[in-house]
């Protein structure tokens, strides 16, 4: 809440509880303890009065929870492999500290997960042209079944615009970008396809575990990608 109040230019109770999913009630007292702690936060009296945090006040140290920390360091990967000259000056030393805050076995999954993750080129025009963001709610699905090799169920949209429905053990994430793939084994055909991420309509976690495969497996769907790592 603290970070919400800093960021906001005007908060008011009712917003904050709306925001947070709590009652106006918990905000009071969580408003309340918070300036028995000492945060210089602002209040206009009245109905429709606002609350703010102190400009001149920072949020301190930032708290990361696990996955939030892989995703953040898997982001900071990307952004290096695709070598933008811009932005990146600070990254490695961002890098260094995420890493030191893991456990060595929490370090080395996260090398793993790294390392199934491709950049090829950026994608045509064409491409891009027709290609659209996926549902948030669909992102997190492909998300968390990567992360944790979980088989998944899913509807895909092929070029020629006919539905499918297919189970995929997703291998490896490559990125064209702003176009993201996943490089899976298709369960129904018992070999590897290419499923790009943005045609796929629907996405179901089984509980199913695959084992990963290298990527000398998936060699012929990744040669006319021109990788770059």
């Amino acid at each position: 809440m603290a970070a919400q109040l800093k960021q906001d230019e005007f908060c008011t109770v009712k917003g904050l509880a709306s925001e947070m999913g709590v009652s106006a009630r918990t905000i009071t007292r969580d408003l309340l303890l918070m300036r028995e702690q000492g945060l210089p936060i602002d209040a206009d009296r009245g109905r429709g009065g606002g609350v703010r945090l102190d400009r001149n006040w920072g949020v301190g140290r930032l708290n990361l929870a696990y996955p939030e920390a892989i995703d953040l360091l898997i982001s900071i990967e990307v952004a290096q492999k695709m070598e933008s000259p811009l932005f990146l000056a600070n990254l490695a030393s961002v890098r260094r500290q995420l890493v030191a805050s893991f456990s060595p076995e929490k370090r080395k999954r996260v090398n793993r997960l790294k390392s199934r993750i491709l950049i090829g080129t950026t994608a045509s025009t064409y491409v891009q042209a027709g290609t659209a963001s996926p549902p948030k709610r669909l992102v997190q699905t492909l998300h968390q079944a990567f992360i944790d090799q979980e088989l998944l169920s899913i509807r895909y949209r092929r070029e020629d615009g006919a539905m499918s429905e297919r189970q995929i053990e997703p291998h490896y994430f490559l990125l064209k970008y702003p176009v993201w793939y996943i490089i899976a084994i298709d369960r129904l055909r018992g070999a590897p396809r290419t499923f790009r991420c943005d045609r796929i309509s629907s996405a179901a976690r089984t509980g199913a575990s695959f084992r990963l495969l290298p990527k000398s497996d998936f060699a012929q769907s990744l040669k006319d990608d021109d990788l770059r790592v």
